[in-house]
């Protein structure tokens, strides 16, 4: 970090303190000036990070400071020196910032990686609150410690450096683009269609659609690569019909490629290849459905390129009369050797196997140029009597339109080149064995496609222009004089081959697989071509399967393969994944049967390519600002088209196969979801959901709100949702797929440790949330008061027409002991909901809600049994490590006497614990508190619907009754009437209740609400409100003024004469509770409302203790005054 060279800036307290001079290019002028400040252009210091900025600009220092700069740019060290000059206050020293003392950090690439990154080192950043908040005098900050927990260490370079170390200590052998991608991609497209099918393609399709064919299949391997691309540079990733045929296999290779380029570039690519970019980007149900029958397939692949290899020796073996068995049986022999030799090669080490490729590659580049050279080397009798003439116009103009024979057409002759244009992942499925994952897949697969299509169509074209497509190979057909040639370029050319139009020949296009071993310089050459080719894709098929399986079960996207996810040596090799493509590869060698698995295969492959072209189109489509390859060409339509591209051409290769492929994805689709591995990678899905969220959240907030379309939308007051579970279950009950619902707890006390509470306990409650299936939102604030905390909660909550409209809360069991203020705090928060217009709801259970003590007793219990069971494993460990000979018998006695003796130590603990606790562990409560999750029996729910609140008195047992766990209750409704009225009261509300479609059991005309209680009852209400009566009518006025002033919250005997009849009402009304509910399952009862500021708290909470007291679960309801429910249609 350069300084401004100027000490009258810190003088000046005009100065700016970030004003920095442009750096000097040289150590001789040191000293600036700043009289002319005013009339110059200010001056700035440049400040590069990078090793060529370092060595092209040099750092301006004071005088005779140069020294100790250069001693700490070389050594890395500070000295007390070499401190900054504003370090003059104490003896600390803090890494500046912009020529300022402080830990705010500047910009590094150390504070954004993953824990665990093997590039480098993740740092920690100050947090916010540490950068926030004054630092403490009486820290001891340590040099080093600052410097890390700053700016990072060193200087610029060093995450290069550290890498590079770690990869030297731990020997990692890591691959560029050339031979880890470009080589590999190569060879993996160039198979023996190259060598024995290719002249047959073009014999079929002409020249034209021979170019189409393998120009298609490149185009949406292409799309795929170039999306690939744009995902890696988004971040780090942890690894004629002849032309016509040929460029349409072009088209799907290229749009493929272009699709994997924007994927890779879209971040750090880690091994996995194409598992890892489709399941980062998609999610772990694509990613875990594809990646395993990816894996699959390479291992099968592995077995058709090595039969492939056994096919060719066996010919060569027939042609010299050496079959060893006889031609099943010796594929099967070549084969097996084949696979153990390659399988030696891979477990030596990716260092060995790329040699291989590299010794393959340059076999298979030989062969081809060798068949260029044959094609300009003058042919002789023999050769043109099996058709090959060198190049000539004529033998170009007849092969140039299409000739298809024997049932084939276009599409069944795409279908078989296409496999030849695959290939195009070798490169990515070792990205975790690549040294920069982000360029190399994009540039090296790119360029491998523009190689190989140049030579596919150079080879197509080539062959087309020189060979017929029909020769009988005897040098006597030749053209007899006055023959007429009928335009055949071959009796232009003096041979005449008519008579294989009316029976077979052996030679030609159409006829011979050898066609380039004839028209070759040397036919060796072709055959060692095709043994390159074949060993070549059996190798990357045998490197890439473990590679991404090994990637595959270290996500745990399936838990019974986490056995697989072990790596071995310096590189991490997937020594158990080799051994299980072996197996896999040797099982389908022996089976012999690979006509029929190898459509299914090449849709395997391309039902990947198909998921890298729609991966690239959703990340682009979900509009994430992670959304950010470096890679910029490519775009989302063209990969949703290349999708729906690689989807046909499946189609088009085997309709059978393709619909086996789907059946297979889907099925593993729904189990990962099923299973729902606990990943998060930040996916495109969850982008997505995300935005349409918004969109129906916008959406949503245009439409005007309907009685029709009224549901509960419930802040429900838990705390901490596992602290209060009953209270959510109810309200989840009635929530549950029908409305809000969020659970909100309030943070009192010191704002500081209340806000760093809150934060770190958000999101373990959300999850508790999810995991125990609660369909509800977990919100918190800080706040000085409950009161105020829950103002805010009211106010704040929701989000559009997604917004609260009940409160929630249960009741305040403990109010007689609590203290004043929290008593008005509680009905303060009633009031409020009141006056923001929110329907009330208070639950009321006899043992109460708060189970916190039984969840502390329940934790001290696991955590001693854990200790148990790890003191266990621990001596048991220590048992097996020990000898089994000799005295080791004597010790392992003893060990197992000292488990014996733990275990009774550990019983007699926690039998103790159990014992200790048996009052708090209150079995009651337990049960209690999971009341709401059982199934209720036949019974009711009684619903004292006594005043008109808007409707939501009735619609909260509605909704209760249509729920699976309350369908066998049936409602009872309660309601006040006249004596002399009864029958036309029940006829009235049973029409009410008719008009709404709400079915009931019964309703009760209740007449003596008004009736005064019982001497008993009204006597224990008396001596309930006794301690919170102020008594002033008994003291003269002088004292009861005092009184007044200093508890102002008593309740005085004007009040509670003004209120005496509701206070009636009250005790009353649990009389006839208990008289007619007291064996309901629920009851529903309407919430008495106190007038604000007239009732005092405690007469408001006594009213609310006599009326549910000794009952049921009681839910004691008020609505807003709104309507809530409505007869119309």
């Amino acid at each position: 970090m350069s300084m401004n060279n100027s000490p009258n800036v810190f003088l000046d307290p005009n100065a700016n303190r970030f004003q920095v001079n442009i750096i000097n290019e040289s150590h001789d002028n040191n000293e600036t000036s700043q009289e002319d400040v005013g009339s110059d252009p200010p001056h700035y210091e440049e400040t590069s990070f990078t090793d060529e900025a370092h060595n092209r600009l040099k750092i301006s220092y004071r005088p005779g400071k140069r020294e100790l700069y250069d001693n700490f740019l070389q050594n890395g060290e500070k000295t007390e020196a070499s401190l900054h000059p504003y370090d003059t206050h104490s003896n600390m020293y803090y890494l500046q910032t912009f020529g300022h003392n402080t830990v705010d950090p500047v910009p590094k690439i150390d504070y954004y990686r993953n824990t665990g990154s093997v590039s480098g080192n993740k740092l920690n950043r100050p947090s916010l609150l540490e950068i926030h908040e004054q630092l403490a005098k009486n820290i001891a900050v340590n040099t080093s410690s600052v410097e890390r927990v700053a700016n990072g260490e060193g200087t610029a370079g060093d995450d290069t450096a550290a890498s590079k170390e770690e990869e030297n200590k731990t020997g990692f052998v890591k691959f560029g683009w050339v031979k880890g991608v470009l080589v590999r991609c190569m060879l993996n497209i160039w198979g023996v269609m190259l060598f024995i099918r290719l002249s047959w393609i073009v014999g079929q399709a002409g020249i034209g659609l021979g170019v189409i064919i393998i120009l298609l299949a490149t185009m949406v391997t292409s799309i795929t690569g170039l999306s690939t691309s744009a995902i890696a540079t988004n971040g780090f990733v942890r690894g004629g019909l002849g032309v016509i045929v040929i460029g349409l296999s072009v088209v799907v290779t290229t749009l493929t490629g272009i699709s994997m380029s924007a994927i890779c570039t879209n971040g750090v690519v880690r091994g996995g290849g194409a598992y890892y970019l489709i399941s980062r980007s998609l999610g772990p149900e694509f990613g875990g459905s594809i990646g395993l029958i990816f894996a699959f397939a390479n291992a099968v692949a592995v077995a058709m390129y090595v039969v492939g290899f056994a096919e060719t020796v066996v010919e060569l073996l027939k042609e010299s009369d050496t079959i060893m068995v006889d031609e099943s049986n010796d594929i099967r022999i070549i084969g097996t050797i084949t696979v153990v030799c390659l399988l030696g090669i891979s477990v030596a080490g990716m260092e060995w196997e790329a040699k291989a490729q590299v010794i393959l590659l340059v076999v298979l580049l030989v062969a081809i140029a060798n068949f260029f050279i044959g094609t300009v080397i003058p042919t002789n009798n023999e050769k043109k009597a099996r058709g090959f003439f060198n190049y000539q116009a004529s033998i170009f103009a007849e092969n140039f339109g299409p000739d298809f024979r024997d049932g084939e057409g276009f599409f069944s002759v795409f279908a078989i080149f296409f496999p030849a244009a695959t290939g195009i992942l070798a490169g990515a499925n070792i990205s975790g064995d690549l040294e920069d994952p982000q360029g190399a897949i994009p540039k090296g697969t790119m360029l491998a496609i523009l190689i190989t299509t140049v030579a596919y169509i150079g080879v197509a074209i080539c062959a087309a222009s020189c060979v017929v497509r029909d020769a009988t190979g005897n040098v006597n057909d030749t053209v007899v004089s006055g023959m007429s040639c009928n335009g055949s370029s071959a009796c232009t050319l003096g041979y005449d081959f008519s008579r294989c139009r009316n029976q077979p020949c052996d030679y030609g296009l159409m006829n011979n697989f050898q066609v380039m071993s004839m028209v070759s310089g040397f036919g060796p050459l072709i055959t060692a071509g095709i043994f390159s080719a074949t060993l070549s894709s059996a190798l990357a098929s045998l490197v890439s399967a473990p590679k991404v399986f090994q990637a595959l079960c270290k996500d745990n996207v399936y838990k019974a393969l986490h056995f697989f996810a072990k790596g071995y040596g310096k590189n991490n090799e997937p020594i158990r994944g080799y051994v299980l493509t072996f197996v896999i590869a040797m099982a389908f060698i022996l089976i012999a049967e690979l006509n029929t698995i190898a459509p299914i295969i090449s849709n395997f492959f391309l039902a990947s390519y198909a998921l890298i072209n729609f991966s690239c189109f959703h990340a682009s489509y979900a509009k994430s600002p992670g959304w950010r390859p470096a890679f910029r060409y490519y775009n989302m339509w063209v990969s949703l088209f290349g999708a729906l591209l690689c989807c046909g051409v499946m189609f088009v290769i085997n309709w059978w196969a393709a619909l086996i492929t789907y059946a297979i994805e889907l099925f593993l689709y729904i189990y990962v979801t099923y299973k729902k591995p606990e990943v998060n990678w930040g996916s495109s899905a969850q982008a997505l959901y995300y935005i349409n969220a918004l969109d129906s959240a916008l959406a949503l907030t245009a439409v005007e709100d309907h009685v029709k379309n009224f549901r509960p939308q419930c802040i429900v007051l838990t705390g901490a949702p596992m602290i209060r579970p009953a209270l959510l279950d109810i309200t989840h009950t009635f929530t549950k797929n029908n409305g809000l619902c969020i659970c909100c707890e309030v943070y009192m006390g010191p704002r500081k440790l209340c806000v760093k509470e809150m934060n770190s306990g958000m999101a373990k409650k959300q999850a508790w949330l999810t995991k125990n299936k609660r369909k509800a939102f977990y919100a918190a604030v800080a706040a000085d008061s409950f009161r105020d905390g829950v103002k805010s909660l009211l106010q704040a909550s929701g989000l559009g027409r997604m917004k609260p409209n009940t409160l929630v809360i249960g009741f305040k069991k403990d109010w007689r002991n609590a203290t004043a203020m929290q008593v008005e705090n509680y009905v303060g928060v009633i009031h409020d909901a009141f006056d923001f217009e929110l329907g009330m709801i208070i639950v009321r259970i006899s043992q109460g809600f708060d189970i916190s003590q039984v969840l502390q007793v329940q934790e001290e219990l696991e955590k001693l049994e854990q200790e148990r069971l790890a003191l266990e494993a621990t001596i048991k460990d220590n048992e097996f490590e020990e000898g089994k000979h000799g005295i080791c018998g004597f010790f392992r006695k003893a060990s197992k006497f000292n488990i014996s003796k733990h275990e009774t130590k550990k019983e007699s603990t926690i039998s103790t614990i159990q014992s200790m606790h048996v009052g708090e562990f209150n079995q009651k409560l337990l049960e209690a508190s999971i009341q709401f999750k059982k199934k209720q029996g036949k019974g009711t729910i009684d619903v004292w619907w006594l005043f008109d609140d808007g409707g939501l008195t009735i619609l909260i047992p509605y909704i209760l009754t249509i729920r699976k766990k309350w369908k066998s209750c049936k409602l009872r409704i309660f309601t006040g009437g006249k004596v002399n009225r009864i029958e036309e009261e029940k006829l009235v509300m049973a029409s009410l209740l008719s008009k709404f479609r709400i079915k009931f059991a019964d309703i009760n005309i209740v007449c003596d609400i008004n009736m005064k209680p019982s001497k008993e009852s009204w006597k224990f209400f008396e001596e309930m409100i006794e301690p919170y009566r102020l008594h002033e009518s008994c003291k003269d006025i002088t004292t009861a003024e005092k009184l007044k002033r200093e508890t102002p919250w008593k309740i005085t005997d004007a009040e509670l004469e003004a209120f005496k009849e509701k206070s009636y009402r009250q005790v009353r009304l649990n009389e006839l509770l208990q008289e007619h509910s007291r064996a309901a399952n629920l009851i529903v009862l309407s919430l008495p409302v106190a007038r604000k500021g007239v009732v005092s708290d405690h007469l408001y909470m006594a009213w609310l203790e006599i009326l549910s007291k000794n009952l049921p679960p009681v839910l004691m309801v008020r609505g807003n005054h709104k309507n809530v429910l409505t007869f119309y249609s």
